[in-house]
């Protein structure tokens, strides 16, 4: 009677294998749409820069300046983008979080970082961050650019995201000295966050000597590449 009672009140090991599974299953299919995003972003950020024109250039002009209201083809990288920043935050909050859940509350606080990041919601709300005009474009000031509210817009959500990204990077590398068999990639990714440091300082201190375009697409590539090897270590361990 009281075996019979425990079978009945409590969740049998079919139904604990079968949420299980279902985990996995979901934490694969995100990690799967973490790879997409960062393919997507990386490809149209590279292939925009054809249509921008010969004035525009990818060493001196920022990224954020081909999505800018004047420039040419602006919406194909704004719905891109957007795509890809809704895809990460999903994968953010429903794949990392549960795979390095086992090591503890940074695993949590890095996947929200992550997810609020530049790479997350800094892409989600690509629609509101259009510059006024792009460098490019003849009587185009740095001034000018942002005298709009999505040039303010994107001016302090990329300082912000990319300031979340590094300490994401940082978070889940704790997270990952302490999740079974994720302690080889703790140190990698550490590294790979001081890199993100070491690249934003250098974009800080080129900015006037023409090269800020260069090092934020470095920033952003390297970011693209961490967030895919992510997803790819998810897959092979679920």
């Amino acid at each position: 009677m009281t075996s019979g009672s425990a079978q009945a009140l409590g969740p049998t090991h079919d139904s604990l294998a079968t949420s299980a599974a279902r985990r996995r299953a979901g934490a694969r299919r995100w990690a799967r749409g973490g790879v997409a995003a960062q393919v997507a972003f990386t490809v149209s950020m590279l292939v925009a820069a054809s249509w921008q024109g010969p004035r525009y250039s990818v060493l001196a002009h920022s990224i954020s300046d081909m999505s800018a209201i004047t420039a040419p083809g602006a919406m194909f990288l704004v719905v891109v983008f957007t795509l890809c920043g809704a895809a990460t935050i999903v994968f953010a909050l429903r794949s990392v979080w549960p795979a390095l859940r086992p090591g503890g509350w940074s695993a949590g606080v890095g996947s929200l970082l992550l997810a609020l990041s530049v790479p997350g919601l800094g892409n989600l709300l690509s629609v509101g961050e259009r510059l006024a005009c792009r460098m490019a474009d003849p009587g185009c000031t740095a001034a000018r650019q942002v005298s709009n509210a999505g040039g303010r817009l994107d001016g302090n959500l990329t300082t912000a995201g990319v300031f979340l990204l590094v300490s994401a990077g940082f978070f889940l590398a704790a997270a990952m000295r302490r999740a079974p068999g994720w302690q080889a990639w703790a140190r990698p990714t550490r590294w790979t966050a001081s890199l993100l440091v070491a690249v934003v300082v250098a974009l800080v201190l080129t900015q006037q000597a023409g090269l800020g375009g260069l090092f934020e697409r470095l920033v952003a590539l390297i970011g693209a590449a961490a967030l895919a090897a992510l997803a790819y270590g998810i897959l092979r361990r679920t």
